[in-house]
């Protein structure tokens, strides 16, 4: 997937959940993007914020935290 829509759909996620408590928030941007979208682009994903995540929402950041153990092959 293109970066910047990669960056944009896990925006728009972060977005409707900002709302929510912090530590709801970022657990269900996790859940979501886990539960979603396709290996292959999670691991895009958490590729992309080791590398430095710009454009990325915090709460996708703070998301990736939880989806880096999830992502790895198999």
């Amino acid at each position: 997937m293109d970066d910047a829509k990669m960056v944009h759909r896990a925006n728009e996620i972060a977005r409707f959940w900002a709302a929510y408590p912090h530590d709801e928030a970022v657990t269900a941007v996790a859940g979501h993007i886990r539960n979603f979208w396709e290996p292959r682009f999670r691991r895009q994903l958490v590729e992309y914020g080791h590398n430095g995540g710009a454009g990325l929402h915090d709460l996708v950041k703070e998301a990736l935290r939880q989806l880096a153990p999830s992502t790895s092959p198999g």
